[in-house]
């Protein structure tokens, strides 16, 4: 775990940050980590928790929604709006 600890969580991609995450998570609850590493990989873990839900907004700013005419049909699509 240590070299993963080094890792700027900024610059991690998505599945990487959440697989650590699920890592971290795991170790937690075995519960055979020592208080003090306890710790720290949980503040990696909040900081990997903040870094995915910063993905996952950055994500849904670029999805597009389809709009349809009174019909239904697909006409195209719009930016999401996000608020």
């Amino acid at each position: 775990m240590a070299e993963n600890t080094q890792v700027d969580v900024r610059k991690l991609s998505f599945e990487r940050a959440i697989e650590e995450l699920e890592s971290i998570v795991k170790r937690l609850e075995e519960g055979k980590v020592p208080l003090e590493e306890s710790v720290a990989i949980y503040e990696r873990g909040e900081a990997l928790k903040r870094r995915c839900e910063e993905l996952l907004r950055q994500a849904e700013a670029r999805v597009d929604k389809i709009t349809t005419d009174s019909g239904g049909q697909a006409t195209g699509t719009a930016p999401l709006d996000v608020q």
